[in-house]
């Protein structure tokens, strides 16, 4: 179900109003994670969120809850882990800082590292090379560019 993004629920999310913390949850499309109003992560894109009266609401229509304002309590960082590798790969493309990472993945530098690092033996940054390197042998493989090529376009991140 569908709620709106009234001028009050944008208030208090742009605020951060403790006040309103459980009468709505917010999830933002892009990441798709969701949030109580008072998270103090970025504030997301008006066109990028949807409401939800539950955090059953949300978590039926998959989004993941917020690891930094936990909506549903705790959540486990094994599923912590799962949202920040599909973020990376996702988003391998653009240009990514461990400050980009971890804002849009709702967590902190120290805490994202130390535990993608304890949960998957290498580092969110090694694992984002990975991933861009696996992307180049496939276009190696399968696209008939010329090394050169991709390489070019890989470094001016536009595959």
């Amino acid at each position: 179900m569908k709620h709106p993004l009234t001028i009050s629920r944008w208030t208090a999310i742009a605020t951060n109003d403790q006040s309103k913390d459980g009468l709505f949850f917010y999830g933002v499309t892009t990441t798709k994670i969701f949030c109580k109003p008072s998270c103090h992560s970025k504030i997301p894109n008006k066109e990028n969120i949807v409401i939800f009266k539950t955090t059953a609401e949300a978590l039926s229509a998959n989004f993941r809850p917020c690891k930094r304002c936990q909506p549903t309590g705790s959540t486990p960082n094994r599923l912590w882990i799962e949202q920040i590798k599909q973020y990376l790969e996702n988003n391998f493309q653009h240009e990514l800082t461990l400050n980009t990472i971890a804002e849009d993945c709702h967590g902190s530098v120290s805490n994202l590292q130390r535990t993608f690092k304890k949960n998957t033996g290498i580092s969110p940054t090694n694992y984002l090379v990975k991933i861009r390197l696996t992307h180049s042998q496939e276009l190696l493989k399968n696209s008939g560019y010329p090394i050169k090529t991709i390489a070019n376009r890989e470094a001016a991140e536009k595959l």
